[in-house]
Parts: C-alpha cells; structure tokens; sequence
C-alpha cells in the first residue's frame, strides 16, 4: 500500500494500491469522511490515468483539494514507477 502526505487539505494522508493499472483499496485519513469515503468507493477499480484526468486540477480551497491531491499522489506514484 503506497502512503501519500497531503498538503493544503483537510484529509492528513491518503493510502492506495495500485493493481495492473487500476486504482484498489484507496483511503483518505482526515477530511471530510461522508465525500471522501463515496470518493472512495466510486474510483474502487478505475483506471489511473482516467482518475487522474477527471481530478487534477479540482479545487477547494489553498489551490488544491482532496481530489486534486488524490491525482497528485497517482501521478507520483506512476513517475516512481518508471524511474
């Protein structure tokens, strides 16, 4: 499970698996629990890059939001990968 340290949100950490490609098993500590655990439950087994599209640039507040920092996470988590 790939941990990820948010900045500018509510939500403290955010934790994710990443499977062929897919997103699995993502959970959001902090933050607004009702929106991000139906955030949670509607990307379970999404494509990553399709994640990303639809949730980068999605802003709350301090430029950013959970979302954004969710596409944020994936996009590191995927330069990581091919490094």
């Amino acid at each position: 499970m790939t941990k990820y340290i948010p900045h500018g949100v509510c939500c403290k950490e955010i934790y994710f698996d990443v499977e062929n490609g897919l997103l699995k098993n993502v959970k959001f500590i902090g933050g607004c629990p009702g929106n991000l655990k139906a955030i949670s439950k509607i990307i379970e087994g999404m494509p990553v890059k399709e994640i990303i599209a639809k949730f980068k640039g999605n802003l709350c507040r301090n430029q950013t939001s959970c979302a954004d920092q969710l596409a944020q996470a994936l996009e590191n988590y995927g330069n990581e990968v091919r490094d």
